[in-house]
């Protein structure tokens, strides 16, 4: 990431809204959000499916389900930060992996400018991919404050996003089960 320019650009838009760049509480600010940038947009400069390349060969047949993820991101429509929980779930075929290896992958990809719709899908994909389970399921959860506190304005909403892979989408059985793990409290 160039810190430089973003400090430019902070530089200019402080300006640009009226504000004195050189005054006491504003002089540091673009170094500030250049530092601030670098630290939660800095999964374009990493493939977070790597994190899902040590696995254990362990005889498991049954849905593995990692929930409450707590998660951040930065929309790319307005640059405003959305956060939530993703919930992630697998049918392993051969080998599972280490749960904070699938927090991992979650924190990856929300590290970018995002629309939770594509997140959703990355970590699905990437899952699938990486993992070649028999099926994956992907559920998040998120506020997202370019509509809670600009805009429309409706502080509480929820934007609920999902995605499912292989046997989840064919067996009714499995997703409803999934569903389940997601949606049970406690």
């Amino acid at each position: 990431m160039d810190k430089k320019r973003i400090e430019s650009a902070v530089r200019e838009i402080l300006i640009a809204v009226g504000e004195d760049p050189d005054r006491d509480g504003l002089k540091a600010t673009p170094a500030r959000v250049a530092r601030m940038y670098t630290e939660i947009l800095g999964g374009h400069s990493e493939d977070p499916g790597a994190h899902l390349k040590t696995t254990f060969d362990v005889e498991y047949n049954e849905i593995v389900v990692l929930k409450d993820i707590p998660f951040y991101s930065m929309c790319e429509h307005h640059m405003m930060p959305f956060q939530g929980k993703a919930h992630l779930a697998y049918l392993p075929k051969d080998r599972i992996v280490g749960l904070s290896k699938l927090a991992r992958l979650v924190e990856g990809y929300a590290r970018r400018l995002q629309v939770q719709e594509r997140l959703t899908c990355q970590l699905a994909d990437a899952m699938m991919k990486t993992l070649k389970p028999r099926g994956v399921a992907v559920l998040l959860e998120a506020s997202h404050s370019c509509m809670t506190m600009r805009g429309v304005k409706k502080p509480g909403s929820l934007m609920v996003t999902s995605a499912l892979r292989g046997h989840f989408i064919t067996d009714h059985a499995a997703r409803d089960e999934v569903w389940a793990h997601f949606y049970h409290k406690g």
